[in-house]
């Protein structure tokens, strides 16, 4: 296991004295394994990722890592459809106490151009046994992550094929499979990936990767909403992202993970930053390099547990992360 001081980066000022890291791989048996996400469910850690021969196409599978100490890792599960990529599994806890997995399910058939996509939804009462994946939403859409507050689910759905300009919508759900539109999210520059959090005040939040239109920004945009979370107010920030989550701490403290992309040298990492209604502020930077990305977080024991995926040492793979962080920002 590696330990190692979070100095490589000119924002981490604020933090090296006492921040401290360990990274470890823990699954590289797929040909590709990516997009992670990490949960605590029945006193388990339990980690989903996808797993296929490549970045894109083929027959994508979840599989679901479990743990009881974060170090030791086995498989519980793989989820499965035939002639489906399952894509970017993201796991929640429902109101009635169940795990659930969201998932892209795309449709490539033998070459890389996406033919067809609808997000699938599984539950599993262990973590081990599961139902059938089934289709929520319409044809197009992508439920890109499921969050639970209030007995209901919530999360943000966007269709990349309906033209030029892509959509995106607040969705919500009794029972995560019945889902109903709330809101219209009125973010240009083609807005996809999106992570909705609700705060303890109430207030709903959301962090929004964007590809940008012609000669548009990249850069990502973060929402605010106060319930019912029909008039929502965004901000550009000045940092494109992929893979987005956040998670807020016991103090109020928001701590983004996702890709940060270093154009002039052509590279991505994957990184934790302050985040505001506003901003992004990078602080730090895991051993990653190239494709990468796509953090799961869980603040547990007072240490932020981050899963992601790698190819800095090859192949890519599975690690998890634990950042100890100072008690209070110094910011």
């Amino acid at each position: 296991m590696r330990l190692f001081l979070l100095a490589s980066m000119a924002a981490a000022g604020a933090y090296a004295e006492d921040t401290w890291v360990t990274s470890k791989r823990i699954w590289d048996q797929g040909n590709h394994n990516a997009f992670t996400d990490l949960i605590r469910f029945q006193d388990r850690f339990y980690c989903s990722f996808r797993e296929a021969d490549g970045h894109v196409g083929g027959d994508g599978r979840i599989r679901i890592l479990v743990s009881t100490d974060g170090e030791k890792w086995d498989s519980a599960a793989l989820l499965a459809q035939e002639g489906i990529d399952l894509r970017d599994p993201k796991l929640s806890i429902t109101a009635n106490g169940r795990l659930m997995v969201v998932a892209g399910g795309s449709v490539y058939r033998g070459g890389p151009k996406l033919l067809a996509r609808q997000p699938r939804v599984a539950f599993s009462r262990d973590g081990r046994e599961w139902t059938a994946t089934q289709r929520v939403l319409g044809d197009g859409e992508w439920l890109w992550r499921v969050v639970w507050h209030a007995g209901k689910a919530w999360g943000a759905s966007y269709n990349a094929m309906t033209g030029a300009e892509w959509t995106l919508k607040l969705v919500s759900s009794d029972d995560g499979v019945v889902w109903t539109k709330v809101a219209d999210l009125a973010v240009p520059g083609r807005p996809n990936e999106t992570t909705v959090r609700v705060l303890k005040d109430g207030t709903m939040t959301a962090l929004v990767r964007r590809e940008g239109g012609p000669n548009g920004s990249t850069n990502a945009w973060i929402g605010t909403a106060k319930a019912p979370y029909t008039d929502w107010k965004f901000q550009e920030t000045g940092m494109r992202v992929g893979g987005p989550n956040f998670i807020e701490l016991p103090d109020g403290r928001l701590i983004a993970g996702t890709r940060k992309y270093d154009l002039e040298r052509k590279f991505a990492m994957t990184v934790l930053a302050d985040m505001t209604a506003s901003g992004l502020d990078p602080f730090v930077a895991f051993p990653t390099w190239g494709d990468t990305s796509y953090p799961g977080l869980l603040w547990h024991r007072d240490m932020l547990w981050v899963s992601y995926y790698s190819s800095h040492e090859g192949k890519t793979s599975i690690y998890l992360g634990k950042v100890k962080l100072p008690a209070k920002a110094r910011r």
